[in-house]
């Protein structure tokens, strides 16, 4: 393949424009004033989003807080172009960028991004490798966004396994980001959520057994203290990317309510208009929780 092409495939990403024009018939809230009362409160909090003017047929109080992404497809996607599966994860790569940028300006709280699973260990070693020498290139590079845009950085998922280069990078990131308040970005890395609950299980044992916490005092919230999302809520909105069906072992106690999005584009092809089209979805929807719907914005 010439270097031309290739390099085309690699930084050339198709449409991303930043914003998508309403739907047909759809609502316009830009001049409602609970609308405009919403995304101020939106812009109190982070400074570049601009959720009304990107997404005007969607009610502000209608977006999701927290956004988790199952990125599926960077394989197919080099394999259909006749690449090596790792060009798939430096393109996979460049789609990161690019949600993190549009769920800001849509003034998302959380976003949530399955990197690397427990699973993925048994893939070749050389992928491996590859990938994690991808995860330590992409925290040098875009290290200096999470301060220019007031953004925390989390990751969760076991750390036995993990090279000690990456290691290092996640402690730095998170303990500098800590105060930021704009958003935050979560990268689950050797995650596997049967594997957190079940760390989990064992902390809330340990408390038991050396008195600290009695067992008719465990409740859902101690168990969902004690996960490696303690303290974010819980996400509304599961996006998953290659038509896949599943979800893969992720973050099953924490998207019991979550509504699911299931996009048939590869995730290096999954671009803004994907993400707004997600986000339209999910504004659609009425949330019962097992009872009656939940208006959580206006009237949709």
């Amino acid at each position: 393949m010439p270097l031309r092409t290739l390099a085309k495939l690699l930084t050339g990403r198709g449409p991303s424009r930043s914003v998508t024009p309403p739907e047909t018939g759809a609502v316009d809230y830009r001049t409602d004033p609970s609308a405009v009362s919403a995304a101020a409160v939106i812009r109190a909090r982070s400074a570049q989003a601009d959720p009304l003017n990107i997404l005007p047929d969607v009610h502000p109080a209608s977006l999701p807080r927290h956004i988790a992404v199952i990125m599926d497809g960077n394989g197919r996607w080099a394999a259909q172009r006749s690449l090596p599966r790792s060009l798939g994860h430096v393109a996979g790569a460049k789609a990161v960028r690019v949600l993190v940028e549009a769920a800001g300006r849509l003034g998302i709280e959380v976003l949530t991004l399955y990197s690397f699973s427990l699973e993925n260990w048994k893939r070749p070693k050389d992928e491996i490798d590859a990938l994690m020498s991808l995860y330590n290139q992409q925290m040098d590079s875009q290290r200096g966004e999470f301060f220019k845009n007031n953004v925390r950085f989390m990751q969760i998922g076991r750390r036995e396994g993990l090279p000690a280069e990456c290691l290092e990078r996640r402690d730095r990131l998170e303990e500098q980001t800590r105060g930021h308040k704009s958003g935050t970005l979560v990268l689950a890395v050797n995650y596997g959520s049967r594997a957190e609950i079940t760390d989990a299980v064992r902390a809330i044992a340990r408390k038991v057994q050396s008195g600290a916490l009695a067992p008719e005092a465990i409740t859902e919230a101690t168990i969902t203290e004690h996960l490696d999302t303690a303290g974010l809520p819980d996400p509304d909105l599961v996006i998953r990317t290659a038509g896949e069906m599943r979800l893969s072992n992720y973050l099953l106690w924490q998207v019991s309510y979550a509504e699911l999005h299931v996009s048939p584009a590869l995730w290096p092809d999954f671009g803004v208009p994907d993400l707004h089209a997600a986000v339209r979805d999910f504004a659609r929807r009425g949330r019962r929780y097992g009872g009656v719907i939940e208006q959580t914005g206006p009237a949709r």
